[in-house]
């Protein structure tokens, strides 16, 4: 009996164990993720000469099957690991360079069970450059910044795709697919909010936008529903209720906080009395919404030419993403991922690019329409250098056929066969082209 007990005392130390490790790095912080068998409770602490941050796990094992992930990347040079007081895991990050950190436990989701999140943030010499909110300076020639979001990220994956595959994936070639685009646009400047496979809080999505002085917010989603016949695309923007609260947040917060409203030269809020920032949070939010609505309907009838509609006009919703009381913002869901057709349809490369195209339709249509005061798009529309339909094209000043036809992603012959060109035309400054789907 005495040895069938001390047989059982390494199974009894051990409640629980890491399944698996993962890593993400962005570009102001790396996130260690360990999947853990059950709720689990830990502590951290950091030494010096040289950096180590050591991790202990109380009740835990590594078993020696789970693999240490990539680290070139990162400040962390090695993982190391050891056993505490017999039932403890202890693990050790030797780091490259001193950083900062926080450690939180996440219950179970649809995807994953209890995860321990391991937060390095880096120090102020080694952080990547974070674009701070300059106001421009007064000119003709400002670029229209369009925010691009691509939804979830990391160790969110968002939405299971049909047949394998996540949400976060398809999102972000989507956004890339946009930028792209919208680079090639005379008068356009694209930001991408995530530019890899990391997760980014969803206040810190529209604040990153305001750094960049964003003229638009663009969040890209897929939608998934427990019904696999639910399909269609959709474009959301803030429900009244959802701008109702943020103003009261705001409102609230505006002590401690040194945002603007308005843009350039913005209104800061600090120094107005509760009535007054109050009136001045509602105008700005109700404008702001006004525009939304506006350019969501541009986007929503364009994704409309290529791919069935959910719902054929703009939705509401109090999406986070959504409450900058400053930007226009619409969150646009490409379709249902959990609907078979759809879901095979969305992680092909071949409709992610439509997608991006008719986006970038949208946007253009809609900026054209009521380009912002003081930009390039602006003075070009007024010296009749810009078409107004989404679908042609004004050549400008060193424009070629082959340059042209790149910048839409289409082909040199199609291009020529919707303009009727024949190989000895010429084009000149100022002709108007249609450019075919």
């Amino acid at each position: 009996m005495l040895f069938a007990a001390v047989l059982l005392l390494p199974l009894q130390s051990f409640a629980a164990q890491v399944n698996d490790i993962r890593l993400w790095r962005s570009p102001d912080k790396t996130r260690l993720v360990f999947d853990v068998s059950s709720e689990v409770a830990h502590s951290q602490f950091f030494l010096e000469n040289p950096h180590r941050l050591v991790l202990d796990i109380r009740g835990t094992k590594k078993p020696a099957t789970v693999a240490t992930p990539g680290l070139s990347t990162t400040p962390i040079s090695k993982i190391r690991y050891g056993v505490r007081n017999k039932k403890d895991l202890r693990i050790v990050l030797d780091l490259r360079n001193k950083v900062t950190s926080k450690s939180f436990l996440l219950k179970p989701n649809a995807t994953y069970g209890y995860r321990l999140v391991v937060d390095l943030f880096d120090s102020q010499g080694t952080k990547a450059a974070v674009p701070e909110r300059v106001p421009s300076k007064p000119s003709s020639r400002r670029d229209i910044v369009v925010a691009i979001d691509a939804g979830h990220g990391g160790e969110d994956p968002g939405a299971l795709a049909y047949g394998g595959g996540h949400e976060k994936a398809v999102t972000l070639n989507i956004a890339k697919d946009l930028a792209a685009l919208l680079k090639k646009e005379p008068g356009f400047k694209p930001v991408l909010v995530r530019t890899g496979d990391y997760y980014i809080p969803l206040r810190e999505r529209s604040s990153i936008a305001r750094k960049s002085s964003a003229d638009l917010f663009i969040s890209i989603h897929a939608d998934a529903f427990t019904d696999r016949r639910a399909n269609g695309a959709s474009v959301f923007a803030l429900s009244r209720g959802g701008a109702t609260s943020e103003t009261a947040r705001w409102l609230a917060q505006r002590e401690n906080s040194s945002d603007q409203i308005g843009g350039e030269g913005g209104i800061s809020l600090s120094d107005k009395d509760d009535i007054l920032a109050g009136v001045l949070l509602d105008l700005s939010m109700t404008s702001t919404l006004s525009s939304s609505l506006e350019v969501g309907d541009m986007v929503l009838k364009n994704i409309g030419t290529i791919n069935r509609l959910h719902k054929k006009q703009v939705e509401q919703a109090a999406f986070v993403v959504l409450k900058s009381p400053d930007i226009p913002s619409i969150l646009v869901e490409t379709g249902f991922i959990s609907n078979p057709k759809e879901g095979r349809k969305l992680k092909t490369r071949s409709h992610q690019r439509a997608l991006a195209r008719q986006i970038h339709k949208g946007v253009k249509s809609y900026f054209v329409k009521k380009p912002p005061p003081g930009t390039l798009l602006s003075k070009l529309k007024a010296e009749g250098k810009v078409s107004t339909r989404p679908d042609q094209y004004v050549i400008q000043a060193g424009d070629t056929l082959s340059e042209i036809a790149s910048r839409f992603d289409i082909s040199l012959s199609s291009l020529k066969t919707a303009n009727k060109i024949s190989r000895s035309d010429r084009i000149r400054t100022g002709q108007v082209l249609v450019i075919p789907n």
